[in-house]
C-alpha cells in the first residue's frame, strides 16, 4: 500500500520543562552555603525558579471537561436496520488495511496506524459483527519509533495471524520510521501485550506470514522487481521462515508473482499478499491497482506454497472501479483484503474502502468493510463485491447485532460522549508521534493537556489528543477552561489531515486580552480565517460541524448561543485528494506553548 518513498529524518527531541526544572533544583541543592551572601543568592535563585514554575502551574493548563462527537449521515437515516442486519463499514473512519485471524471462537483484527501513537489498533469479536477494541499492538516507545516522521509514514499494512503449532499470535508489518523497516512482534495472548519488534532481514513492504499444516512457515511480501518495466511494476516474493529464530532463511527468496494477474496489461501495485490453504491447494490473494480508484483484489492458485501460482480466470474477485462515479452512497477503492472462516462456517473478507463526500473528497479516510465470500467454487469471490456495495448486510446465522451496546464498538449514526472521568482513557483517543501519557493528566475537573513547546506544524510529538472523523455529517463539541499566559500559548481544537494540512481553532493572547482564532494551513502555508476578542471568563465550548465538504467552527461562552467564526470553510484540505497521504481527518484537543497564530 506504500506507493511513495520518504527520506529518513534526523531524530528530534522535545523540551520537557518539568524534568529540566527538577534537574536544576537538584543541582542547586549541591551548592555549599558558607556565607550569608551565598544564602541570599541561593534564595533569589530558588525564588526565580519557583516563579518560573508558577507560570506553568496546573491552573494554566487547558482543562477539557467533556467532548461530544455526533454523527448523522443521511445513508443511515435512509437505510434503517431491520432485524438481523448490520452496517458496513464495520469500522468507520481511518482504520485502513485490515487483517484478521481466528483462534477457536475468537477473532482478532488489526489496521494500519501510520504515525499515530499508540499504533496498530486491535479489535476482538466472537461473531464478526460485534467488536470491542482491546487496545493497540504497539503501545510502547520501544516498539514504535515515529517521533520524527510525517503522519503518513510509520506503520503500514499490519498482518495478524495465529500459529496453532506453537499457540502464538504474530503481527508482522513495515515500520517506515526509526530505521526499523520490516518487523514482527508476537504474543501468546493479544489481551496481554506484545513483544518488542524483531527486525526482519528483507526489503519491500506489506509482509504476511503463512503457517502450513506441516509446521513450515513462509513470509510473502511486495517488493521491487530486478528491473522495473513500467511505473507501478512490483512483484510478490516468498521466503521460508525460521520460526525458532524469527527470521527469513537466507537464500530462499523467490518471485512468485511478477507484475500481477497479466503482466502484458502492465498491472500496477501488486501488494498486500496472503496465502490460504483449502482442500490441499494454496491460494494467494493480493491487492492490485493501487489504493485508489483502480483498486481491486485478485487471486492465484498453486499446488505448492512456493508456486508456481496461476491466476484465476475470473479476476478481480472484488472491486468497485467499474461503476458510475456519481452513484448514490458510493463506496470506492475497495481492496487490500484478508479472509477468515466465519462462525457459520462460511468465509468472510475484511477490506478497505472509502465513502467520499458530495464533491468526491475523502475526509473520513479509508475504512474497514466486510463481506461474505462464496468459496463453493474453485476460487473465492466476494459476494456483492462486484456490484455497488450496500450499506447493510445480513448478520451470520445465530448472531445478534449489539453494535454500540454493552461496550461494543458503534457504527451507523451514533453519539459518543467523553467526560474524561474513567480511570482509563478510551482507546479511540490517540496521540501523534508520541504517547498520550506524555502530555495528559486527569483531575476532578477533567482532562488536562500539559502543552509542549511544539507547534502542530512540526514533525515532532505534539500535545494533542485525537479522535477520528467517522461521518461525512458530524459535530464535535469540547468544553475547555483555559487562560493563556502569553501569545505563545494556545489551546483549543483542531481538524488535521497532516502537519501541512489542517485547521486550528483555539484561544490565545494578544497583549492583555484573549482572542479566539481560526487558522487554515494548506501545504504548510497558514492563513488567519478569523479572530474574535473574548470578553467573558470561564469555560468555552468549541465546536466544529461538517456537512460533507462544508465545515463551520463556532464557540459559546457562559452557556450562551454558539457564534460562528470565519463563516463556512472548505474541507478540501482535510481530504486525501488534496493533502495526499494515507490518513483520514483527525479531530484533536490541542495545546501548545509555541503558538504562531496572530489574532487581528
Amino acid at each position: 500500500m506504500f506507493h511513495d518513498a520518504w527520506m529518513p529524518h534526523k531524530q528530534l527531541g522535545f523540551f520537557n520543562q518539568p524534568n529540566q526544572l527538577k534537574n536544576k533544583t537538584a543541582r542547586k541543592r549541591k551548592i555549599e552555603m558558607k556565607t550569608p551572601k551565598a544564602i541570599a543568592t541561593l534564595t533569589l535563585i530558588l525564588f526565580c525558579l519557583g516563579l518560573a514554575h508558577s507560570q506553568q502551574t496546573p491552573e494554566n493548563y487547558p482543562t477539557f471537561s467533556n467532548a461530544v462527537y455526533q454523527g448523522n449521515d443521511n445513508v443511515y437515516n435512509d437505510y434503517p436496520l431491520a432485524d438481523g442486519e448490520f452496517y458496513n463499514p464495520i469500522l468507520q473512519g481511518c482504520y485502513p488495511d485490515p487483517s484478521i485471524t481466528r483462534k477457536g471462537d475468537d477473532y482478532y483484527m488489526v489496521t494500519s496506524s501510520f504515525a499515530m501513537f499508540p499504533g496498530v489498533p486491535i479489535f476482538h469479536s466472537n461473531d464478526l459483527v460485534n467488536w470491542t477494541q482491546l487496545g493497540h499492538v504497539l503501545d510502547r516507545k520501544s516498539q514504535l519509533k515515529v517521533a520524527d516522521t510525517g503522519i503518513s509514514a510509520g506503520i503500514y499494512a499490519p498482518d495478524i495471524i495465529y500459529n496453532p503449532h506453537n499457540d502464538t499470535f504474530y503481527m508482522i508489518t513495515t515500520q517506515f520510521a526509526g530505521g526499523i523497516g520490516n518487523m514482527v512482534v508476537k504474543t501468546s495472548d493479544p489481551r496481554e501485550g506484545w513483544s518488542d519488534p524483531i527486525k526482519l532481514a528483507f526489503a519491500g513492504i506489506d509482509p504476511a506470514l503463512f503457517f502450513d499444516d506441516d509446521g513450515k512457515a513462509y513470509v510473502i511480501h511486495n517488493d521491487a522487481p530486478e528491473k522495473a518495466l513500467y511505473e507501478g511494476h512490483r512483484v510478490i516474493k516468498l521466503w521460508e521462515y525460521d520460526v525458532s529464530a524469527d527470521q527469513v532463511i537466507k537464500g530462499t527468496d523467490q518471485v512468485i508473482v511478477d507484475g500481477g494477474v497479466d503482466i502484458s496489461q502492465k498491472p500496477i501495485w501488486i501488494e498486500a499478499p496472503h496465502i490460504y490453504k483449502k482442500n490441499g491447494r494454496y491460494y494467494l490473494m493480493c491487492a492490485e491497482g493501487g489504493t485508489g480508484s483502480w483498486h481491486s483484489e485478485v487471486i492465484f492458485v498453486s499446488d505448492k506454497p512456493t508456486g508456481p501460482y496461476v491466476p484465476a480466470d475470473n479476476n478481480p474477485i472484488l472491486t468497485q472501479r467499474y461503476f458510475a462515479k456519481d452513484r448514490k452512497n458510493k463506496v470506492d477503492w475497495a481492496g487490500h483484503a484478508d479472509l477468515v472462516l466465519g462462525p457459520d462456517d462460511r468465509y468472510y473478507g475484511v477490506f478497505l474502502g472509502i465513502r467520499p463526500n458530495e464533491v468526491d473528497r475523502v475526509n473520513t479516510g479509508r475504512e474497514t468493510f466486510i463481506l461474505p465470500v462464496d468459496w463453493t467454487g474453485a476460487f473465492p469471490v466476494f459476494e456483492n463485491g462486484l456490484i455497488p456495495i450496500s450499506p447493510k448486510l445480513k448478520v451470520p446465522a445465530g448472531v445478534q447485532n449489539k453494535t454500540g451496546q454493552e461496550g461494543y464498538f458503534p457504527n451507523g449514526n451514533f453519539t459518543y460522549t467523553e467526560t474524561f472521568q474513567s480511570e482509563m482513557l478510551d482507546y479511540r483517543w490517540i496521540g501523534l508521534r508520541g504517547p498520550r501519557e506524555d502530555f495528559i493528566a486527569t483531575s476532578q475537573k477533567g482532562l488536562e493537556i500539559r502543552p509542549f513547546a511544539v507547534n502542530i506544524k512540526e514533525v515532532k510529538p505534539i500535545s494533542s489528543l485525537f479522535y477520528r472523523q467517522q461521518h461525512k455529517k458530524f459535530s464535535f463539541t469540547a468544553t475547555m477552561d483555559y487562560s493563556p499566559s502569553s501569545e505563545k500559548d494556545l489551546a483549543g481544537i483542531t481538524c488535521l489531515q497532516s502537519e501541512k494540512f489542517h485547521y486550528v481553532f483555539g484561544i490565545t493572547r494578544k497583549g492583555d486580552e484573549q482572542y479566539l482564532v481560526l487558522e487554515r494551513t494548506e501545504n504548510g502555508v497558514s492563513t488567519l480565517v478569523g479572530s474574535d476578542k473574548l470578553t467573558a471568563n470561564g469555560p468555552v465550548q468549541l465546536r466544529v460541524e461538517a456537512k460533507g465538504d462544508a465545515y463551520r467552527f463556532s464557540y459559546a461562552t457562559k452557556g450562551g448561543d454558539f457564534q460562528n467564526l470565519g463563516g463556512g470553510v472548505s474541507g478540501d484540505i482535510l481530504s486525501t485528494n488534496v493533502a495526499g497521504g494515507f490518513t483520514g481527518t483527525l479531530i484533536g484537543l490541542y495545546a501548545t506553548t509555541a503558538n504562531d497564530v496572530k489574532p487581528e
